[in-house]
């Protein structure tokens, strides 16, 4: 049975999680894998009971954390080298930035035969200036020659990689879009829509705009902001906003709905209506979902948006900026995708959403089908259980 060391990078809850979650679960037991990631930041919600809720128990290394350190880096490097000589793994496949780096490295230094690495997302802009970004092109660069091969999680991103920023070579890249259990966002719609929305107040007559992320500059939750007070004024519906996520921005976010003079709350300390809700983090999306009327997105870049594939298996409309992965991952006729650069646009079209229920209904109509049969976790299996054997 060959044996696979599956490296992420920490154990906060998002997209990569749950797909190592599922590779690891069901690639057994043609590959046996160990399952290792660094902990989680002080601002993010765990991951782990994913794991713990699958039966798998994974390695936590206390010594890789998200942002560089060289003195962590260094014992981080140097555990993943005792874990890859004890282990003996044929296959070491690395998901995520900082993951990447330290994994890939250790199992090129150490001789394992087969080095596979995936891009989630990349910081090759809207992450960090000039300098900082050509040292990270630079070192992925270097990374990608000892990569046996690199999965991209969409035909655009493969087009980042491969062309737009010379990371490596198209022959050695492979496009696996992220996989999904989208079940739950289809079930029991009704009860959860109502379990929602009688928690935080929201009336039937009210539009309920939905936004799910960590709140981090790449993210761009001033844009939502701005595009909510632009509808409160415009709209004749009466709207709430719920921002669905927690990072180090929240007390900017809010002081942003202040200067707009924009009612908030913090729903954790304070259950009361108001224009615009932070909940922070909520282990199950599917509710919010359920609750909502339109799901928003408006980052500066993305990998894959798990919030807007989970949103379409929820069957919602959908407004948000065309970055990145985006146009690969949702059905035009569900979303407006809009320019990055265009604010007025997006203001325009998400007041045209809520002022308009049956363009609503048409759109929400559209995604399904769609995030079903692009996404679910058994496609995903099956394309990276084919990549195994090829190599």
């Amino acid at each position: 049975m060959p044996r696979v060391l599956r490296i992420i990078n920490r154990f906060n809850l998002g997209g990569p999680a749950y797909n190592v979650a599922y590779l690891t679960k069901y690639l057994a037991p043609e590959f046996e894998t160990l399952l290792i990631g660094g902990e989680k930041e002080s601002d993010e919600e765990s991951s782990l009971f994913i794991f713990k809720e699958m039966g798998i128990e994974p390695l936590v290394l206390s010594e890789m954390n998200r942002s560089v350190n060289f003195l962590n880096d260094i014992k981080a490097y140097y555990r993943i080298k005792k874990i890859i000589k004890d282990f003996k793994p044929d296959i070491v496949h690395t998901h995520a930035a900082k993951a990447g780096a330290l994994g890939r490295l250790a199992a090129y230094n150490c001789k394992v035969p087969v080095i596979i690495h995936t891009f989630h997302g990349h910081v090759f802009h809207s992450y960090f200036g000039k300098l900082k970004t050509t040292i990270y092109k630079n070192v992925e660069r270097f990374l990608a020659k000892k990569s046996t091969a690199i999965i991209a999680i969409s035909e655009k991103q493969k087009q980042e990689l491969c062309v737009d920023y010379k990371i490596t070579s198209i022959d050695k890249t492979k496009v696996i879009p992220l996989g999904f259990d989208l079940s739950k966002f289809s079930e029991n719609q009704l009860e959860k829509r109502n379990t929602f929305r009688k928690q935080y107040q929201i009336k039937e007559n009210e539009v309920c705009i939905l936004i799910i992320g960590r709140l981090v500059p790449v993210k761009n939750h001033s844009l939502f902001i701005r595009a909510i007070q632009y509808v409160k004024n415009h709209s004749t519906k009466k709207i709430r906003a719920i921002i669905v996520g927690d990072g180090n921005l929240r007390s900017d976010l809010m002081q942003l709905c202040q200067n707009l003079s924009l009612d908030y709350c913090y729903y954790p300390t304070e259950q009361r209506m108001a224009t615009i809700t932070f909940t922070s983090w909520i282990k199950d999306v599917s509710y919010p979902l359920a609750g909502s009327d339109i799901v928003c997105l408006t980052s500066f870049n993305e990998g894959t948006p798990v919030s807007l594939i989970e949103a379409q298996a929820a069957s919602k409309a959908i407004i948000t900026t065309n970055v990145g992965g985006i146009e690969n991952s949702v059905n035009n006729a569900a979303a407006f995708l809009i320019n990055i650069e265009d604010e007025k646009a997006f203001f325009e079209k998400l007041l045209l959403l809520i002022q308009n229920s049956e363009l609503r209904d048409k759109m929400a109509l559209c995604g399904k089908d769609f995030a079903f049969n692009r996404f679910h976790y058994t496609r995903l299996v099956e394309d990276v259980r084919l990549l195994y054997n090829s190599r």
